[in-house]
């Protein structure tokens, strides 16, 4: 990552606790990958579950690197810095050289087990209604207000982190708003970055086994909260236990948001339909209706926890809505598809067991016919899961249509029968293996008042077969499908024998 200034960093004022041995250095980039190391650069040595970067020091100094921060003592011609820990350095490094920009912004992390996606666009359509230049950073992509670009992975990393943050601030945003992951928050890539607000949507279980323990995937939660402004403010869930439990341990000061039980800003459901819901906004002694075409409990909740943020930075209620309702949908999360059908077509990102019971139980509620859900299981992934899977859709839909996700270098029948482990009736399910022919099966199976939802890659326009990525999106299938059923067959001539 190279510096959006002309200023000059020294290593001793970035990393001051650190030990440094032959002199310091003055710098302007800095890198963490050594096939990309230029001359000029400070190298960062991080060990990953893949790699050490303290066996690349010598390269990186034949490539050009004018210094090394590492985390043991390394032989090398140039000035070395020792640290406690290089992935902290490194976030610490990439602020500084995009110019420490969270300190002339305003920056709001968004973390959570769901929703955080959502959240995120929420937040930037109120903040845009209120008339601010807002940056984003989500799992979906990334904007400087000016210019987008497809995020190429979930978790972004430090540099990009950094060299984005840099961007917003260089085209003028007042506010930017990032996908603060667990994984992103253990691994230190948001270090350095001084946040305004911090928001968790929810703590829940699915992802304590990346983490080897709930007391570590809380602590990574905790990191967000501990980096925040002296001025800076916490928004919670406080319908959700896990949530609830890390609230009582945070010092910060913090705001509730909630739909079942008590909470600071609430909501109270009028209607639902599968193309819209109404529901009213309480905050303090103001209520007013919020009308979305985005449908679920679980959007009314991300639509409280952007409120909740927005009315503490003092926007009002009305502007606030504005934002809301602007939201028509977020790719790929309970994305509707409609091209004139007499039934809902909705495609999901929902892979866990947890968020999967969330999207069916969303639909349920709207949906008067049968429920028809497309899912699979990825290959080479999570195979505890499968099962769980597999028996959260016979509980939660009238039909499940077993298909590929990614398979990679599984069997799709193989993963398929492992999905059907958790059915106590197997021969409810429809296998198809083909996602394509899937797609097209259950929406030829939807008749009037039917729903069919299609899980598990969402806004993702791949397929992993074998080693080969192929182009494969779930909402182009399903348009496809739905424009070759609308299409009236043409009227074929009638045959006169006489006259």
């Amino acid at each position: 990552m190279h510096s959006l200034s002309s200023r000059a960093l020294r290593l001793a004022e970035v990393l001051p606790e650190g030990r440094l041995i032959r002199g310091d250095v003055r710098f302007s980039s800095v890198c963490s990958d050594v096939d990309r190391v230029q001359p000029g650069d400070v190298f960062v040595a991080l060990c990953t579950g893949d790699a050490d970067g303290h066996e690349d020091v010598s390269y990186a100094v034949e490539r050009g690197a004018i210094a090394i921060v590492a985390e043991r003592l390394v032989v090398a011609p140039v000035p070395v810095c020792l640290v406690e820990d290089t992935r902290e350095a490194l976030g610490r490094l990439c602020q500084a050289v995009a110019g420490f920009p969270s300190q002339t912004m305003k920056v709001i992390g968004v973390t959570g087990s769901h929703g955080k996606t959502v959240v995120s666009m929420l937040l930037a359509s109120v903040l845009e209604a209120a008339g601010e230049a807002v940056g984003v950073m989500s799992s979906i992509g990334y904007s400087d207000s000016i210019e987008q670009a497809i995020a190429p992975k979930a978790t972004p990393s430090a540099e990009t982190i950094g060299r984005w943050l840099g961007r917003m601030a260089k085209t003028g945003c007042t506010y930017a708003i990032i996908e603060t992951s667990s994984r992103g928050l253990a691994e230190r890539r948001f270090a350095g970055v001084e946040f305004d607000a911090a928001v968790l949507t929810n703590l829940r279980q699915e992802h304590v086994e990346s983490h080897g323990s709930a007391e570590n995937y809380r602590a990574a939660k905790r990191r967000l909260f501990s980096q925040l402004k002296s001025s800076g403010f916490g928004v919670v869930n406080a319908d959700d236990a896990g949530s609830q439990e890390l609230l009582q341990s945070l010092d910060s000061p913090c705001l509730t948001f909630g739909l079942y039980g008590e909470a600071e800003i609430t909501a109270t459901v009028l209607e639902r339909h599968t193309s819209e819901q109404t529901f009213l906004l309480h905050a303090g002694n103001q209520t007013i209706p919020v009308r979305t075409r985005m449908i679920g409990d679980a959007h009314v909740m991300n639509c409280l926890a952007a409120a909740s943020v927005g009315l503490t930075l003092g926007i009002d209620l009305q502007t606030i809505v504005r934002g809301l309702e602007k939201v028509d949908y977020v790719p790929g999360r309970l994305e509707r598809i409609e091209c004139g059908q007499s039934f809902g077509v909705f495609v999901d990102a929902a892979r866990s067991p947890e968020s999967l019971a969330h999207t069916l139980n969303s639909l349920k509620k709207t949906t008067t016919g049968r429920l028809i859900c497309v899912y699979g299981c990825p290959g080479e992934r999570n195979k505890s899961q499968r099962a769980k899977i597999g028996r959260v859709v016979e509980r939660g839909a009238t039909l499940g249509v077993i298909t590929s996700d990614d398979p990679r270098h599984e069997e799709p029948l193989q993963i398929a029968h492992d999905i059907l482990d958790g059915y106590d009736k197997p021969g409810k399910a429809r296998v198809l293996p083909k996602r394509t022919e899937a797609i097209r099966w259950a929406i030829g199976q939807a008749r009037p008042g039917d729903c069919v939802v299609i899980v598990g890659k969402g806004e993702r326009n791949y397929q992993v077969v074998g080693g080969r990525k192929l182009a494969h999106d779930d909402r182009d299938v399903a348009r496809e499908c739905l424009y070759a059923l609308n299409t009236p067959e043409e009227p074929r001539p009638k045959l006169r024998i006489f006259g």
